[in-house]
């Protein structure tokens, strides 16, 4: 004959005490904020975008080799903006490196009061990509690629339309193109030798006319 044992299983008491962490690594980790970047010409903070990040293989004996390349915009949101392609082996070295050369090439911008002076449009290989000033509280009306690069360079309103190829990296530089082609009315008239005049305000209307007498003799008309 075969004997079985039985064993109770234990009853489980639960409490509404919360568990304490088995371990000090347990929590969430907080990753440390990173530290702002400062322009060293304008003085202001540097704000850093990741437009779009590409990956390619090369195929060798021993498999296939990955690299990645990251197109970074960066810009002060004040009028300078800068656009820069990283290539590494890593993604985060490659956004590294993308964000040094965009820092290295910043460029000026003309901007009005938010938007843009005039409409401009601009071609670079198969992107073409046009813009126009748009009236206060109207947004950036845009694509990813367009925006980050007025979003960075200050622009609050504006309309935009992409009218070519979409490539991301041709797209920023068809955009940074344009926005370096716009002028002020200012700059114009200094590199004519010419001065601005300025409008002279309206007159008011002369409201109380000068009273009319009439001679007493002058027969009325019909």
């Amino acid at each position: 004959m075969m004997e079985t044992n039985i064993v109770a299983e234990p009853t489980k008491v639960e409490s509404g005490e919360p568990r304490p962490q088995r371990g000090p690594g347990r929590g969430r980790r907080s990753r440390p904020e990173p530290e702002p970047i400062i322009d060293a010409q304008s003085g202001q903070e540097l704000t850093e975008k990741v437009v779009f990040i590409n990956r390619s293989a090369k195929v060798v004996k021993g498999g296939r080799r990955f690299n990645f390349s990251a197109l970074v915009v960066v810009g002060d949101k004040s009028g300078r903006v800068g656009v820069g392609l990283g290539k590494a082996g890593e993604v985060a070295d490659a956004i590294r490196k993308g964000g040094e050369m965009a820092r290295s090439q910043m460029v000026s911008v003309s901007l009005r009061e938010g938007t843009l002076p005039h409409e401009v449009y601009s071609q670079y290989c198969g992107a073409k990509v046009l813009l126009r000033p748009a009236s206060p509280g109207t947004g950036i009306i845009a694509g990813k690629s367009v925006r980050a690069v007025l979003e960075l360079a200050g622009v609050k309103d504006v309309l935009t339309k992409s009218l070519g190829s979409k490539n991301a990296a041709n797209v920023v530089k068809a955009s940074l193109d344009a926005l370096l082609s716009l002028r002020l009315r200012e700059d114009i008239y200094l590199g004519r030798g010419l001065e601005i005049k300025k409008a002279a305000a309206p007159k008011a209307a002369e409201t109380a006319s000068s009273p009319t007498t009439v001679s007493p003799d002058a027969a009325p008309t019909a």
